[in-house]
């Protein structure tokens, strides 16, 4: 599973993520993309999921013209310490997932 943290996500998350192919936004050179067009470029990358605590993104595209699954972490911090609080349910989560769609996951 081909994963990219967006930009309001902390990089500090991805080593949690070791099992996934995990990507930041900076590390694809992607900094500063407005929203739709880095949906496409994850499109265009073949990502499976997208992972932010942007809530707007899911109310600004237009899902179904993109093969990449949105999920956003319910929290209004980036900080490592509260992201690592949704790890478990998010990890339970990732297997289920289905293209094109929106996931709002909660802390467990």
């Amino acid at each position: 599973m081909k994963i990219l943290l967006d930009e309001c996500v902390t990089r500090k998350l991805k080593p949690f993520l070791a099992e996934y192919e995990v990507y930041t936004v900076a590390e694809c050179g992607w900094s500063g993309i407005k929203n739709g067009k880095l949906m496409g470029l994850c499109r265009d990358h073949a990502y499976d999921v997208l992972i932010t605590i942007d809530k707007n993104l899911i109310f600004q595209q237009h899902l179904k013209d993109f093969p990449v699954c949105i999920v956003v972490l319910n929290t209004t911090t980036s900080k490592l310490e509260e992201l690592r609080a949704f790890l478990p349910a998010l990890k339970s989560m990732l297997p289920l997932l289905e293209p094109s769609k929106a996931y709002i996951v909660n802390s467990s």
